[in-house]
């Protein structure tokens, strides 16, 4: 999701909720402790110079539950950093404390809820770094015969 659209999202909102991967939810006392701009320049595995921007959101929460973040709150602290950092209207990443390290997201929204989606890690120069891609195999027993049969002569 973009910047823009979740502005566009939480100006038709009443109340913020955050639902990760596995279906629960962050707890409705979060606070938005960071918004801001991530550069990761990097050269991957074949050689070739690469740039990632995105903006960054990092929910946090603590047993202070009187606090509930609204919208309004939210898009006030979105305009602050997009004044201060001059965001581009870039992807969003979600930081979130896990069981064990901090976890990043994607963020995606259903309708009702924002949804942390899972980010996966991925070979970007496949054709480069030597591993071979997996082919989908064939049971050959079970493929029709045709013109190129070996006993059809064509061969």
């Amino acid at each position: 999701m973009k910047l823009s659209e979740i502005k566009k999202i939480l100006k038709n909102l009443d109340r913020i909720g955050f639902q990760l991967p596995n279906g629960t939810f962050v707890s409705s006392h979060f606070h938005v402790t960071e918004v801001g701009k991530v550069t990761k320049d990097f050269i991957d595995c074949g050689g070739k110079v690469r740039n990632e921007t995105v903006i960054n959101f990092q929910l946090w929460e603590q047993n202070d539950y009187d606090h509930r973040l609204h919208p309004e709150k939210l898009i006030n602290i979105i305009a602050l950093s997009e004044k201060m950092f001059m965001f581009e209207d870039l992807e969003i990443e979600v930081e979130y404390q896990g069981e064990e390290t901090i976890g990043k997201y994607n963020l995606d929204f259903d309708g009702v809820n924002f949804l942390l989606t899972s980010k996966v890690t991925a070979c970007l120069a496949i054709d480069a770094c030597g591993i071979s891609v997996e082919k989908t195999k064939v049971d050959t027993s079970k493929v029709q015969s045709s013109c190129c049969d070996p006993s059809s002569g064509c061969c």
